[in-house]
C-alpha cells in the first residue's frame, strides 16, 4: 500500500528551517564528477531516490561513489574511462537524470540502455534524441516519441548549432554534456532562458561554456578535472514552505541557505505581482550559484497572469501557483505552460481535477488553468499520480482547507523532499506523513 500526506487547516506557521540540497544541481555534479578526472567532493547533496539513481548510474559506468550522508564523493579517470555496461540502467523516477545521461553517454563508443519506472516509461525522450542524433549518436526508444526504455549507441559526436524548439534545461544540458565530447563547437540556442546550473558548474570543473544572451557554446574535447562544491537549498523544495506560510494566515517563516538563482525564482516574481510579502536576505556566492535567506508573511493575495518567461522560470512551482490563486482575489490565468502535461503526471489536468475536487473555481486549458479566487477549499481525498510536486501542492492546500485532506500516492515525495511533512510541521503546520 502507497503512502498517504494527511492535512489540515493550520493557523500561524513560525519559525525557520532550512530544505535538502539542490536536486537539479546534485543531478549535474554527480554527473560532471564522473566525467571529470581526480575525487570531486559534493556536499550538501540531495540524499533523495532520484539522486541516488544518478550515483548508481555512474557507478555502473566506471566512477567509485562513496556516500556519507549528504556528502558525496566521486572518483573518476574522466570520461573516457567509462565502461561498457551489462544489463540496464534503471533511473526510476527521475526524468533529469535519464535525460542528462542521455547527453553524457552520446559521446562514449559503446551501447547504453537506459529505462525507468512506470512514470518515467510514460515521459517523452524525442526532444533529447534530435540533437544527439544529429551530432552522430544513434538514438531508439519507444513509439514515435521515444520513450524509455532509451538505447544511446555513442561514438564520434560533431558539433552542432541546435535551436531548440522549447525552452528546456534538461534538454539543453544534456546537449552540453553532448559537446563536450564532440568534435568541434556545439552551440544551443534558446527560445527561452532556462535554468543555468550546468553552465554554471562547468567552471568548477574546469569546463569552458560561453552564454551570449539565449545562446550557449561549448568547445568539444575538453578534459574535467574533480571539484569541491556545497550544494545550495533546493528552491523549488523552498517554494512549497514559501505557499504555506504565505496562505496559512498569521505566518511568519525564514528558510536559511536557498539557492536563487534567477533562472529558478520566477515563482518569487509571480508571488511579488500577487501581493505577497516575502523579505530576501543578503545573497551570497558558493561557486557561481547565489544563496540566500527567505523571509515570507502571510498575505492578502490578488489574480495575475502568468506566462512568458515567467513559465520557465518557475515551470515546478506552476501546481503551487494554481493552489495559491484559489485563495487569491479574482482572477488568475496561467497559460503556454504546456510543458507540464509531459511531467511526472499530466500537471495541468491533474492540479485541475484535483482542485475542483477541493471546492476550486478552476477550468482546465490546453496549456494552462483559469483560476477564480477566493473560494473556500474543502479537505477530502486527492490523488498526487505519484508526482512529488502535485502529493506537496495538495498537502499545501489542505493546510487552508476545512477538514481533512488526504493526499494519496505520497510516497512520491521521497524522490526530492524526503522530509517534507517534517520540515512543515516544526513550522506548526498540521500535516503527516502516514
Amino acid at each position: 500500500m502507497g503512502r498517504r500526506l494527511v492535512a489540515a487547516k493550520s493557523v500561524s506557521l513560525r519559525g525557520s528551517a532550512t530544505v535538502p540540497g539542490d536536486k537539479s544541481i546534485s543531478h549535474r555534479v554527480a554527473i560532471l564528477g564522473a566525467m571529470a578526472s581526480g575525487t570531486t567532493e559534493a556536499h550538501n547533496f540531495l540524499a533523495a531516490d532520484d539522486c541516488l539513481r544518478t550515483l548508481y548510474a555512474i557507478h555502473a559506468l566506471g566512477a567509485t561513489v562513496v556516500r556519507n550522508g549528504n556528502d558525496v564523493y566521486i572518483t573518476s579517470e574522466g570520461y573516457e574511462a567509462w565502461r561498457q555496461l551489462e544489463g540496464v540502467l534503471d533511473l526510476g523516477n527521475s526524468g533529469t537524470g535519464l535525460r542528462l545521461l542521455m547527453g553524457a553517454v552520446a559521446g562514449r563508443p559503446f551501447e547504453t540502455t537506459l529505462d525507468g519506472d512506470e512514470s518515467l516509461r510514460r515521459r517523452p525522450m524525442d526532444r533529447v534524441a534530435h540533437p544527439l542524433r544529429a551530432m552522430g549518436s544513434q538514438v531508439t526508444g519507444q513509439g514515435e516519441r521515444l520513450t524509455p526504455p532509451v538505447t544511446i549507441r555513442g561514438g564520434h559526436l560533431r558539433g552542432i548549432v541546435y535551436e531548440q524548439p522549447v525552452a528546456s534545461a534538461q534538454v539543453k544540458s544534456a546537449v552540453i554534456l553532448a559537446g563536450l565530447q564532440a568534435e568541434g563547437i556545439t552551440t544551443v540556442i534558446q527560445p527561452q532562458l532556462s535554468r543555468n546550473h550546468t553552465e554554471l558548474i562547468m567552471a568548477a570543473f574546469g569546463g569552458r561554456v560561453a552564454t551570449d544572451g539565449l545562446k550557449v557554446t561549448v568547445e568539444g574535447g575538453q578534459q574535467l578535472h574533480a571539484a569541491t562544491l556545497t550544494i545550495p537549498g533546493d528552491f523549488s523544495s523552498a517554494a512549497f514552505l514559501i505557499a504555506a506560510a504565505v496562505l496559512v494566515p498569521g505566518s511568519e517563516v525564514t528558510i536559511h541557505g536557498v539557492g536563487l538563482n534567477p533562472t529558478r525564482t520566477g515563482l518569487l516574481s509571480i508571488l511579488a505581482a500577487m501581493g505577497a510579502r516575502i523579505a530576501v536576505g543578503p545573497l551570497l556566492r558558493v561557486g557561481e550559484e547565489p544563496w540566500g535567506t527567505l523571509t515570507v508573511f502571510s498575505s492578502e493575495l490578488r489574480g495575475v497572469l502568468v506566462e512568458g518567461d515567467l513559465i520557465p522560470a518557475a515551470i515546478d512551482e506552476l501546481p503551487l501557483v494554481a493552489v495559491l490563486a484559489t485563495q487569491a482575489e479574482g482572477e488568475t490565468v496561467v497559460r503556454q505552460a504546456r510543458e507540464l502535461r509531459i511531467k511526472e503526471s499530466d500537471r495541468i489536468a491533474t492540479m485541475a481535477e484535483n482542485l475542483r475536487a477541493m471546492g476550486a473555481d478552476i477550468k482546465e486549458t490546453e496549456d494552462g488553468w483559469v483560476i477564480r479566487g477566493p473560494t473556500p477549499l474543502r479537505g477530502t481525498q486527492v490523488r498526487a499520480e505519484m508526482d512529488h510536486r502535485v502529493a506537496m501542492a495538495l498537502a499545501v492546500a489542505g493546510l487552508v482547507a476545512d477538514g481533512e485532506t488526504v493526499v494519496e500516492g505520497a510516497e512520491a515525495v521521497g524522490t526530492s523532499f524526503p522530509s517534507f511533512a517534517e520540515t512543515l510541521a516544526s513550522l506548526g503546520a498540521n500535516v503527516r506523513m502516514l
